[in-house]
């Protein structure tokens, strides 16, 4: 089978790509999850030159595989996506090669003399990873992504302790809090890439983001150390980007408090479902408080990662 490829993806495939991601979905996890301003937003990152960085492969005139490439550390940490249809695995592979050819070129342009890449990966993949193996990648993380039902009657807002303030992320000030605060509880997780507060507004598409949905939690004595990230623009559940509590605040319960404030916020709504990811080996002890909050495992995301040089 021939295909064919195009070295490049722009904005007016957006939608060709979505039904690509959503046709994935549907055999990776049963249902479609992709949005189509998700795909936008990919293909609009500050660190994406579409015409070196996007490929798109072919079968007559259906799109059959995808690739995508973004460089967030300026240094040989270079990210990609990888989609493909389970029958069209000679057009993953083209890909696959353009994404690590382009890889090697791209951490060279940053002056780094290898390219550390990293792919996510459903653990049963469209992808044959035998592909990527005798490539030299191999899993170096898991994460999965949980959900957990909601329900107007039951998850109401809960009662802040005493010493406890909960506040609406509303002025701009608060939007500068929370990426500081994103930075600190973040700065010691896997592959955590530091970013400039006008790359994570970026990031967070903050022209887009309902920032009712964003809080920070603080205490009288050691005043804002935690915050929550969400958002109400997924078709399939409302959806917690981040949550983060500085080192010296957690065991305190504000994690809990911050999830179930996003419960309550989400039923409200209208909501039955809300979800979010967490790396397995997150060293915070996240994976237990959501277990302990209700939340099961959706799907499993392995990161493959490969050195090139």
């Amino acid at each position: 089978m021939a295909h064919a490829l195009c070295p490049s993806a722009g904005l007016t495939d957006a939608a060709a790509i979505t039904e690509l991601l959503n046709e994935v979905d549907r055999i990776e996890i049963g249902r479609p999850e992709t949005d189509l301003h998700t795909v936008e937003a990919d293909l609009k990152r500050p660190d994406i030159v579409l015409e070196s960085d996007s490929w798109l492969a072919f079968d007559g005139e259906r799109l059959v595989a995808y690739g995508l490439l973004w460089d967030e550390s300026a240094s040989e940490r270079v990210d990609v996506d990888h989609y493909v249809l389970p029958d069209h695995q000679q057009a993953g592979e083209l890909i696959l090669d353009a994404l690590q050819a382009r890889a090697l070129e791209k951490a060279r342009e940053n002056g780094a003399a290898r390219a550390v890449v990293h792919l996510h990966l459903n653990t049963e993949p469209t992808l044959d990873t035998e592909l990527i193996e005798r490539r030299g990648w191999c899993v170096v993380r898991r994460y999965h992504v949980l959900q957990r039902p909601v329900d107007a009657a039951v998850d109401l807002v809960p009662e802040l302790p005493n010493g406890i303030r909960l506040r609406a992320c509303a002025e701009e000030a608060d939007r500068a809090r929370v990426h500081a605060l994103y930075q600190s509880s973040f700065a010691e997780h896997f592959d955590f890439q530091p970013r400039s507060y006008d790359r994570w507004l970026h990031d967070v598409d903050a022209e887009g983001l309902d920032w009712s949905l964003v809080w920070i939690a603080g205490t009288e004595d050691l005043g804002d150390v935690g915050f929550l990230l969400a958002r109400d623009d997924r078709e399939a559940m409302g959806w917690i980007r981040s949550i983060g509590v500085l080192s010296e605040a957690r065991g305190s319960g504000l994690g809990g408090l911050l999830l179930r404030h996003a419960f309550a916020a989400f039923a409200a709504r209208g909501r039955d479902t809300v979800g979010l990811g967490v790396d397995t080996a997150n060293p915070t002890g996240a994976p237990a408080l959501y277990a302990r909050h209700g939340m099961a495992v959706h799907y499993a995301v392995d990161t493959w990662e490969t050195v090139l040089s």
